[in-house]
C-alpha cells in the first residue's frame, strides 16, 4: 500500500441499508380441518384421534352417566389435592430436578393462575444463586419438599 492510501480518511455512510430479503422460508405448521371442513384440529372420533389421546372413559364417548361422573369427581379430588400442595409448598425449600437433570432448590413463593410458572427466591444452580426468579414448569421434571 502506498503512503497516500494509508493517510486517506475513511468514509462512513450515515445511510441505513435495509435488512437483505429472508433467503430461507419459514415453514408454518397447520392443523388439519377438522370434521365441520373449516376449524382445524382433529375429528374427537377418528381412530388417529383415539389412538394418541389419553385413555379415559369421556374421550371413548361410550360410558354412561355414573363412569362419567366417579371419573369427574375423581379429578376434582386429584386437581383439589394439587392445588393444596401448592400451597403447601409456600415458604419451604423446594428440591426441582429439571431438563438434563440439572437439580436446583430454591424457596418457593407462588405459582401463575395457569400453574404454568413458579415464582421462587434464592435459587440455588449449579452455576450460582439467583436471588429471583421464574421456573417454567413444563422445564420440571420433578419437585420434592419436606413438610
Amino acid at each position: 500500500m502506498t503512503a497516500q492510501a494509508l493517510q486517506r480518511p475513511r468514509l462512513t455512510s450515515s445511510v441505513v441499508l435495509a435488512e437483505p430479503a429472508m433467503k430461507v422460508p419459514v415453514s408454518v405448521i397447520r392443523l388439519p380441518h377438522g370434521p365441520d371442513g373449516t376449524s382445524r384440529g382433529f375429528d374427537p372420533n377418528s381412530p388417529r384421534y383415539q389412538a394418541l389421546s389419553p385413555i379415559s372413559i369421556s374421550t371413548m364417548g361410550c360410558g354412561n352417566e355414573a363412569d362419567l361422573e366417579r371419573e369427574q369427581q375423581a379429578r376434582v379430588a386429584l386437581r383439589e389435592r394439587y392445588l393444596r400442595s401448592l400451597i403447601a409448598m409456600v415458604g419451604h425449600t423446594i428440591h426441582f430436578t429439571m431438563y438434563e437433570r440439572v437439580n436446583v432448590s430454591a424457596f418457593f413463593d407462588a405459582s401463575d393462575i395457569d400453574i404454568l410458572n413458579f415464582q421462587v427466591s434464592d435459587l440455588q444452580t449449579p452455576l450460582g444463586v439467583h436471588r429471583e426468579a421464574l421456573l417454567r414448569c413444563s422445564d420440571i421434571i420433578s419437585y420434592t419438599f419436606e413438610l
